[in-house]
């Protein structure tokens, strides 16, 4: 680098460090680095994968701080650092107001201990969104993008297995690839009390805070191991006040929201409370579904019935973590046996370990996915296509049927059943059921198959 370039990136660098706050600038604007001054283009590298983003947030504030040190109509062009590549655009405005690079000090790890960014999978790209997620996965999105800048603490609650941990690691990891130089401490509500009690007996308290203190962002998973923890909840309480007050961010979770966490003194839990409190419910029976096809996808599974994964779906309602779980049981059985991977295959496994409730076996009343399977295979249409957002004909009768057939055979509500097909409501449900009656009055034929599909579903009616 030249002196002369060398000389204008500093002033450059003070503009910027004026012109946004303390935060956006250690993670976005201070890891650029100047590469060439050609006539009126200023060349500058950026982190890997982060040139659009960097772009499309701060284009008009480097423009206006290029111009104010270089002069009017200068242009700023960003190149990937890591492939040397342009990113294909350039940013150019008029003037507005804009520091050194923070390094890394040595000895700042990014983690306390192996953690959920040792696992490969738990990403953006691999988070499932549904209904019970949205703001949850929302929220963390823009932590991540846009650290101490909106939601700060970030509170994430949802019982155990229902993606608390994946959207910790996601954070971090998209972080990391933007700006490697971060410090990010992702840990448990365990780990963080055994390092303070291992620095209590070693007279290491000091270390112990650096570790917790002089970080860009701290991700504190499962926190309600804390209660009841009285010395453990006083170094938290002023590890959160530090970091705080420097700006940096904090992102905590936990398997109950702020305010039922009883046994952790009051000061902690207004502090927890004091940002966006974003929960997390168990999934949908769509939301299932895409789990399980996006796993299956990820791990190679060829599916020769895709109401295998329908069956999984339907049974296990509780988290992701069994869901998954399930999927790998029912493909080792299928490995192991060389049988086909199909429905049947999937509920002869699930029996075994999660018997369905009285009046619930395969095939019988009580059971909308057992329903949804029977009416798929009847008119040839797989489960994704009977709770997608098709009208087409060749859908629309089938899933209009399958909800008539719910509602008669099953105890469940008109909302219980719109939630089993894709989210939709009680009046959806309403209109189908009509429909559905007046087809089977006016049409032989479509009575003849209802007949079929209530004697397959319900055996034992008389």
């Amino acid at each position: 680098m030249s002196a002369e370039l060398e000389h204008i990136w500093s002033r450059m660098q003070a503009e910027l460090a004026l012109a946004v706050d303390d935060s956006a600038y250690r993670i976005w604007l201070a890891p650029l680095r100047p590469r060439e001054l050609d006539q009126r283009r200023l060349l500058l590298e950026a982190p890997s994968g982060a040139c659009a983003w960097i772009r499309d947030r701060f284009g008009r504030i480097l423009a206006s701080c290029a111009a104010e040190v270089i002069g009017a109509g200068v242009s700023v062009e960003l190149v990937d650092r890591r492939r040397g590549e342009h990113d294909g655009g350039e940013v150019s405005s008029p003037p507005s107001p804009g520091a050194r690079e923070r390094k890394q000090p040595p000895g700042r790890e990014r983690e306390s201990r192996p953690g959920p960014l040792a696992n490969p999978k738990l990403t953006f790209e691999q988070f499932v969104i549904g209904d019970s997620n949205r703001l949850a996965h929302a929220a963390a999105l823009t932590v991540a993008e846009m650290p101490a800048h909106a939601y700060n603490p970030l509170f994430i609650c949802g019982p155990p297995g229902v993606g608390k941990t994946h959207l910790l690691s996601a954070i971090a990891k998209l972080l990391l690839s933007y700006n490697p130089t971060l410090v990010v401490r992702c840990t448990t509500g365990e780990a963080f009390t055994n390092e303070f009690i291992e620095s209590l007996s070693g007279r290491r308290t000091e270390e112990f805070k650096s570790r917790f203190r002089d970080v860009d962002v701290l991700l504190l998973d499962d926190v309600q191991f804390l209660e009841r923890k009285a010395k453990t909840e006083e170094e938290l309480f002023h590890t959160f006040n530090a970091l705080h007050d420097a700006g940096r961010q904090i992102v905590l979770s936990s398997d109950r929201p702020p305010h039922d966490l009883q046994a952790l003194e009051d000061r902690l839990r207004e502090r927890f409370a004091a940002g966006l409190v974003a929960d997390i419910g168990p999934p949908n029976l769509a939301t299932r579904l895409t789990i399980l096809r996006k796993r299956a996808q990820h791990d190679g599974v060829q599916l020769q019935d895709e109401h295998a994964l329908h069956a999984i779906a339907e049974r296990i309602d509780t988290n992701v973590r069994a869901l998954e779980g399930a999927l790998i049981r029912v493909v080792a059985f299928s490995s192991l046996t060389g049988r086909p991977l199909t429905a049947e295959l999937a509920v002869e496994v699930l029996d075994k370990l999660y018997p369905r409730p009285a009046g619930q076996a395969h095939g019988g009343v009580g059971s909308i996915g057992a329903i949804q399977d029977a009416v798929g295979r009847h008119f040839g249409i797989s489960a994704h296509e009977l709770l997608s957002s098709s009208r087409s004909a060749r859908v629309a009768w089938p899933r209009q049927l399958a909800m008539y057939l719910a509602r008669e055979l099953t105890g469940e509500s008109l909302p219980a059943i719109g939630r089993h097909f894709g989210g939709r409501d009680h009046t959806t449900v309403m209109y189908a059921c009509r429909r559905a009656a007046g087809r089977i009055d006016e049409d032989a034929a479509v009575r003849e198959a209802v007949e079929k599909l209530r004697a397959m579903l319900a055996p034992h009616q008389p």
